[in-house]
């Protein structure tokens, strides 16, 4: 696995060599279960998800400091790091609609992600009206 550099001095993040797996806040709070980097999702009737990654979609509602708190359909969620994402300070406008790759630091009391990729999906609403469906979607099909 590759690392990436942190800064101020705290422990590097592992870049997943897996795609990352599309989820919604609750879907964290609720049924994820584990610890940083080793994050397993419950599934009905299925077993667990391994999420070495998370793909996130949601609003900025507030950012600074290379943080910032999205908003998805089913609730809010927290992203750090933002400050070593390329790219990543022109989607940190509050109202913008965003993705966000990252590692899984905690799931409660809220979902909160090391950020290794975030891009502005604000051009286009169809990305926003979508999402919940393309999670479900996902999650219904994945074996």
């Amino acid at each position: 696995m590759a690392a990436a550099n942190s800064a101020g001095g705290s422990a590097a993040v592992r870049i997943p060599q897996v795609p990352p797996i599309k989820v919604l806040a609750a879907q964290l709070r609720r049924d994820a279960e584990g610890v940083p980097g080793a994050w397993r999702l419950s599934r009905a009737g299925r077993g667990p998800l391994q999420l070495a990654a998370v793909w996130m979609q949601g609003k900025v509602v507030t950012a600074g400091g290379g943080e910032a708190r999205l908003r998805d359909p089913s609730g809010d969620f927290s992203v750090h790091g933002l400050e070593r994402v390329p790219r990543g300070r022109p989607c940190l406008a509050a109202g913008k609609y965003v993705m966000v790759m990252g590692v899984v630091q905690a799931c409660s009391p809220e979902p909160c992600l090391q950020a290794v990729k975030m891009t502005d999906l604000s051009d286009n609403p169809i990305h926003e009206l979508m999402w919940e469906l393309e999670v479900e979607d996902l999650h219904r099909n994945m074996p």
